[in-house]
Order: structure tokens, then C-alpha cells, then sequence
């Protein structure tokens, strides 16, 4: 696993200067491979755009968005937790949720005998309530498979789940 303290200034100015050139994240992993001759994989790349901050410009960024007309917020709906007691959640969109500062809505835990073909696995329980297994294959490739066939979670759930991952993974690699 590479993190920003094994690249030199350097290196971390040229991964910036490509992410400002509108470089996405399967580039920058690509260009490790190419330019730097680092191998990693897709996750490595991912922790690696989280220490650095980087800001990857997307076709939205460009688009400004409307202001929402009427939006009020919904009163919270309660959702069973793995512990069987009911937890408040936001019944808004998934598109719309924001994440507090401090706060961990994303919660990770690690199995204590990983899955067939798995290096490490777990399970995630997302913002909006949704639930998944996660496992990182012999080939250190991250794979997230959702209880609810077709569901993808927002951006900011995928940030943290990854951050949460990272802190889990600590003393298990």
C-alpha cells in the first residue's frame, strides 16, 4: 500500500498537476504505473487522492446547478440498526446528504475469518440505511456488493467508506 509519505515533493506536485489537468482517478493510476513506475491498485490510488486532497473535476462541476425551490426537510424515518434498535436517518434523497464534520453515518466492520477468494471482507452500512458486503480479493481489487440489488451509494458515502475502511484495516494488513 503506497501513501503520500513514500512519494517525494516532487511526485505529489506532478499527481496534482495531472488532477488539475482533469485527470479522473483510473488516469492517475494509470500514470503512477506509467510515469512514476509505482504499481497500485485502484483502492491505493483512492487513499492516495484522500491524503493528498485532491479535487477531481468531474462534467458536473462545470453545469452550476439551480437552487431547489420549496425544499424542505423531511421528517427523519427510523431504520432498523444491526443491533436491532431503531436509529434516526434522513429521508432525503441520496444525492442530497451531507455529512457533518466529526461524524461517521458510514460504519465498516471486518469479518474475523474473510470470505472464499478474499484477503479481508466485511460489511458497510451506508448513510441512507443500505447495506453491503465488502471484500479486498487476492489481488488487493476492492469489491462493495449491496443487499439491494442496483444500488449505488453517493460519493460522499464511497469518501467515507473508504476513510472507514482505511481506520479498520489498520492492524488487519
Amino acid at each position: 500500500m503506497i501513501s503520500a509519505s513514500d512519494l517525494t515533493a516532487e511526485q505529489i506536485e506532478t499527481i496534482k498537476s495531472w488532477v488539475s489537468e482533469g485527470d479522473q482517478m483510473s488516469d492517475v493510476q494509470r500514470r503512477l504505473k506509467d510515469d512514476l513506475g509505482l504499481k497500485v491498485t485502484y483502492m491505493d490510488t483512492r487513499f492516495l487522492a484522500l491524503d493528498l486532497e485532491l479535487d477531481f473535476k468531474s462534467d458536473d462541476d462545470e453545469v452550476e446547478e439551480e437552487p431547489e425551490i420549496n425544499s424542505e426537510p423531511e421528517a427523519p424515518a427510523e431504520v432498523p440498526a444491526e443491533g436491532g434498535a431503531d436509529v434516526p436517518a434522513e429521508s432525503v434523497a441520496a444525492d442530497e446528504v451531507e455529512f457533518t464534520p466529526g461524524l461517521k453515518p458510514v460504519s465498516v466492520t471486518v469479518d474475523s475469518v474473510a470470505r472464499p477468494n478474499a484477503m479481508v471482507s466485511g460489511a458497510v452500512t451506508f448513510s441512507d440505511g443500505e447495506r453491503g458486503s465488502w471484500m479486498i480479493d487476492q489481488m488487493g481489487q476492492p469489491s462493495v456488493d449491496p443487499d439491494t440489488p442496483g444500488y449505488r451509494p453517493t460519493e460522499a458515502d464511497l469518501v467515507e467508506f473508504q476513510m472507514q475502511l482505511r481506520d479498520a484495516l489498520q492492524g488487519h494488513m
